[in-house]
């Protein structure tokens, strides 16, 4: 920022502050890169906006949004030091039809990275971030929707990765700086609440446990925390050596930035593991994922030393433990959840924060997701959602505490090697349009995918499972038909994950086609029909992560069926079902959660 600039921000901040009845006086801050300069932090209160600015985010086409701002405002950190944080408050442009007045929602994004182009207000501006289809979702329902940085994106800064109070003053900090912007209409006793998954799953539980103190006069109806970090060195000793090494990686620089003396990583660290350091806060989520992947601690530290080792020195196991949830009570209703096939924070102690919480007589919904930890993230925004539509209506939730289930218990493939996502029996939502009959025919709602998807080295096989069925098709007449698609061979397919979260897909699968009977109802006539060769069906797509597990992966195109060979009515069913132009619609839909 220019001298002139700074100095007038800090001059206007100082002009608000000589009478009480400004003290809360918002300040326009400048445009570009000089919005992430700190001025002189003169605000009293936590909280306080420090100043805000219009803001051109981009979430998509027809997305439903009327007004956005960025905002710079004063919050404190894990030690109780005084910062600034900086985030995105967006305004729904859908109509509140609930009771009351707009809700308002902070939504906690899971890591990012440690460089500023990586924090969240950025990345909504350039439309990369991607968890843009959960904050849509959100504005879907009418909802104002808030979105802190957490601390260390302002210029020169190195964020407070995983430092869990840090971060939760932040995501509660952004409701009171949000209430002082000018045009965005936002009340300060609407009712709220915080929803966030991984990192933002961990702040999400400690809102629950530290709001009554920190922000009581947030009306804060429920906390949402999904694939949460509960026990740092149970999930830190699951990452070490594992594809997630690198989020252990960057929980130590988060965490050294905010203990420095307790945990000094400059005298800790070798050489290779200063330059690990500097490389990695150049980096955003999906480049560092794979450039740390199965990495040991060991390899960056002086004297090999590993997890354990680090451990054990006092100053740095009490730190890390700080970070530990379930040793305070929830003050609001806690939905928790998790996918049994998570490969980057265990299920196991997730549910131990559950009964942490449980015994402490605290209402806490648990769902168990049967996917990993990206699928999960967006398989689950519907039934969050929900879960808060139903805080912000007053109405009381389940309570996960009195069931009798048993615990869910992990399914994750192994660590230590390539980087697989099983699709166990993942649901085909598939239809066929016939060409020349001009009808739609949809595959039983038992049809499936099982695969393993290797996105180490960007393969994906698999096998489709069709049930036989029957359908109604007008062959000269209604007639009921007993078909079967028989898949021949696997599916083979590539896939790769760019490093701006960008999946795609390219394959195929083959199988041929059986009109095993016709007739009427219970009378029908064998034909036994098959397809001479079988049919393929292209597999490409391509598009943001995101997509994986909000069921918005679809295959569509066009394939051509061969001559049938049906005896004495090869010639008719010939006429009316072989040939090009037959369309096809496949899409992948995730297995459904269970609620505990």
């Amino acid at each position: 920022m220019s001298d002139f600039k700074l100095k007038a921000g800090a001059l206007a901040l100082s002009a608000a502050l000589l009478t009480p009845v400004a003290a809360h006086a918002a300040v326009e801050g400048p445009s570009g890169m000089d919005f992430y300069d700190i001025p002189s932090i003169n605000t009293p209160q936590n909280g306080d906006l420090i100043w805000y600015r219009d803001a051109n985010v981009n979430l998509g086409d027809n997305a439903p949004l009327s007004k956005a701002f960025n905002v710079m405002y004063r919050s404190t950190d894990s030690l109780g030091a005084e910062n600034a944080v900086t985030g995105t408050v967006l305004i729904s442009s859908k109509e509140w039809t609930g009771a009351g007045e707009r809700p308002t929602l902070s939504y906690a994004v899971g890591t990012h990275g440690l460089d500023q182009s990586c924090a969240p207000s950025m990345q909504l501006q350039a439309g990369t971030d991607y968890e843009i289809r959960n904050i849509r979702a959100a504005l879907e329902k009418g909802y104002a929707v808030l979105v802190t940085d957490y601390q260390g994106y302002t210029t020169g800064a190195t964020p407070t990765y995983l430092a869990g109070e840090s971060q939760a003053h932040a995501a509660l900090d952004i409701f009171r700086a949000a209430s002082q912007i000018p045009r965005a209409g936002i009340d300060a006793e609407a009712p709220a609440a915080v929803w966030g998954f991984s990192q933002g799953g961990q702040t999400a539980a400690w809102v629950g446990q530290i709001a009554d103190d920190y922000a009581p006069e947030l009306d804060l109806v429920g906390v949402a925390s999904g694939g949460t970090p509960a026990d740092f060195p149970v999930v830190a000793d699951y990452l070490n050596g594992s594809t997630g090494a690198s989020f252990l990686l960057g929980g130590i620089i988060g965490l050294a930035e905010q203990y420095p003396d307790d945990i000094p990583v400059d005298q800790l660290a070798s050489a290779n593991g200063k330059a690990a350091i500097a490389d990695y806060k150049n980096k955003c989520t999906f480049e560092f994922l794979f450039d740390y992947m199965n990495e040991s601690l060991s390899s960056y530290t002086v004297g090999n030393k590993d997890l354990d080792e680090l451990l054990m020195v006092p100053s740095i196991g009490q730190r890390i433990n700080e970070q530990n949830l379930g040793g305070e009570g929830a003050d609001v209703p806690v939905l928790l959840y998790h996918g049994t096939a998570d490969e980057f924070i265990p299920i196991e102690q997730s549910v131990e924060l559950k009964k942490d919480y449980c015994r402490r007589f605290d209402k806490v919904t648990y769902d168990v997701y049967p996917s990993e930890h990206i699928v999960t993230l967006f398989q689950a925004a519907p039934t969050v959602l929900t879960w808060l539509d139903e805080r912000f209506a007053g109405e009381n939730p389940r309570n996960s505490c009195y069931s009798f289930a048993a615990d869910p218990v992990s399914n994750a493939n192994p660590g230590g090697g390539d980087f697989i996502v099983t699709l166990d029996e993942w649901n085909l939502d598939a239809e066929i349009l016939l060409n020349t009959l001009n009808q739609t025919v949809e595959l039983p709602e038992d049809t499936s995918i099982t695969a393993d998807a290797n996105i180490t080295d960007e393969s994906l096989m698999g096998d489709l499972y069709v049930p036989d069925f029957e359908t109604e098709l007008n062959i000269l007449v209604n007639l009921d038909v007993a078909l079967s698609v028989e898949p021949v061979g696997q599916i083979e397919a590539t896939n790769s994950l760019s490093r701006d979260g960008i999946l795609a897909i390219n394959g195929s699968t083959q199988a041929n086609v059986l009109i095993n009977a016709a007739g009427f109802g219970w009378l029908k006539l064998p034909f036994n029909c098959k397809t001479i060769e079988p049919a393929n069906f292209n597999l490409a797509w391509e598009g943001p992560i995101a997509e994986f597990g909000a069921g918005g992966i679809v295959f569509e195109g066009e394939t051509e069926f061969s001559e049938l060979e049906c005896g004495w009515m090869t010639a008719l069913f010939n006429s009316l079902v072989a040939g090009p132009g037959q369309e096809y619609s496949f899409r992948l839909v995730p297995p459904a959660p269970e609620r505990l």
